[in-house]
C-alpha cells in the first residue's frame, strides 16, 4: 500500500524542501514561562531555554538558517551563549542548528538512539535524510535519562520509552514545574505522528504520555513540540483522543478487515482533526503498524 505519511512537520510549516531565502521571513519569539526559563517559537519545533548565573541550557535548535537569530533571541534574554543543548529526537526541525551550536561550542546530549539515527541517515515521512556532519551529533547519550542541576533548578532528561521515534526524551524542570514534550504531544490541528521509520509506536506514545500525565499535576506549563503552550488538562486529552483512535481501528481489524478497509472506512472522520500534516488516513495506518 503506498505509504500515506505526509510530510514531517516542518514541511507543513515552510516546506520540505525550502533553501535558506525561504526563511527569510520567520521571526523568533519569545515567551518567559518561569523565572529563568523561556520558550522561543518559530519555525519548527518549540525551543526551551535554561538561563541563569550557571550556563545557558537549550532543548532543540530548529532549521539551521535560523541559528544566528535564535542566538539573538536568546541573549535577548539576557542570557549566555549557548553551553549545552539537548534533542528531544533526531528530527531535522529539532536538530538543524545542532551543527551550528556544536561549532560554537555547546555540548549536545541526547538519547542513544538519536545519535545512531542522525549517525546513519534514514527516512523521515519518506523523505531521505542524509547522515549528520560530526559537529551536529549529541556528544552526550544516555539510554534512560539524566540530570542538570543548573540555573536554581534540577532539570531531569528523561527517555520513557518513546512513541513519536524511538528516542523521545522529555525535559522536566522540577523547580519550575515546566515540561517539554518535544513531539510526543502536538498541540497543533493535527492528528499525531508516530514516526514508523523510525521507531515510532502509537501504543509506546499513549505508554509515555501516561507516564508523563501522572508526573505532572494542573500548574504544569507543558511546552509541545509544536503549537502554543499547553497544560496537563489538553495532555489528557490528546492522550485520550489517541485511545479512542485506536479503540476505532483495532475495532476494525477485528472485524476482519485489512488495512485499506480500514482506512477506506475512515473511522477518524469525525475527530475534526483533518488538515494538518498528519491525516486520519496516515494516522490509521500508524495505529495499523503499532499492533503489539
Amino acid at each position: 500500500m503506498k505509504h500515506l505519511w505526509l510530510w514531517a512537520i516542518s514541511a507543513a510549516l515552510l516546506g520540505a524542501q525550502a533553501s535558506a531565502q525561504d526563511f527569510d521571513g520567520v521571526e523568533i519569539r519569545s515567551e518567559e514561562i518561569a523565572p529563568g526559563v523561556a520558550v522561543l517559537f518559530g519555525a519548527g519545533g518549540n525551543i526551551a531555554v535554561s538561563h541563569g548565573e550557571d550556563a545557558t541550557l537549550m532543548v532543540d535548535d530548529q532549521f539551521a538558517p535560523l541559528s544566528d537569530r535564535i542566538e539573538s533571541a536568546v541573549a535577548d534574554l539576557g542570557a549566555s551563549p549557548v553551553k549545552y543543548v539537548v534533542n528531544t529526537h533526531w528530527h531535522y526541525d529539532h536538530t538543524g542548528g545542532n551543527e551550528h551550536f556544536g561549532r560554537t561550542g555547546a555540548t549536545i546530549f541526547a538519547h542513544d538512539n538519536v545519535r545512531v539515527r542522525m549517525i546513519e541517515g534514514g527516512t523521515v515521512a519518506g523523505r531521505a535524510i542524509a547522515p549528520a556532519e560530526r559537529h551536529a551529533l549529541p556528544v552526550v547519550t544516555y539510554p534512560h535519562g539524566l540530570a542538570f542541576h543548573l540555573n536554581g533548578d534540577t532539570i531531569d532528561i528523561v527517555y520513557m520509552g518513546g512513541g513519536h521515534t524511538d528516542g523521545d526524551s522529555v525535559v522536566i524542570w522540577q523547580e519550575a514545574n515546566v515540561i517539554h514534550m518535544g513531539d510526543l504531544h502536538l498541540n497543533i490541528r493535527s492528528f499525531p505522528f508516530a514516526d514508523h521509520e523510525s521507531g515510532g509506536d502509537v501504543r509506546d506514545m499513549i505508554d509515555t504520555l501516561d507516564a508523563v500525565i501522572a508526573m505532572i499535576d494542573d500548574e504544569t506549563r507543558v511546552i509541545p513540540g509544536h503549537g502554543p503552550m499547553s497544560n496537563r488538562g489538553e495532555l489528557i486529552a490528546y492522550r485520550a483522543m489517541i485511545a479512542e483512535s485506536v479503540a476505532r481501528v483495532e475495532a476494525l481489524r477485528a472485524q476482519g478487515h485489512d488495512l485499506a478497509e480500514a482506512v477506506a472506512a475512515a473511522p477518524l472522520a469525525d475527530m475534526d482533526r483533518d488538515g494538518g500534516f498528519v491525516s486520519g488516513d496516515a494516522f490509521v495506518e500508524a495505529i495499523w503498524h503499532s499492533q503489539r
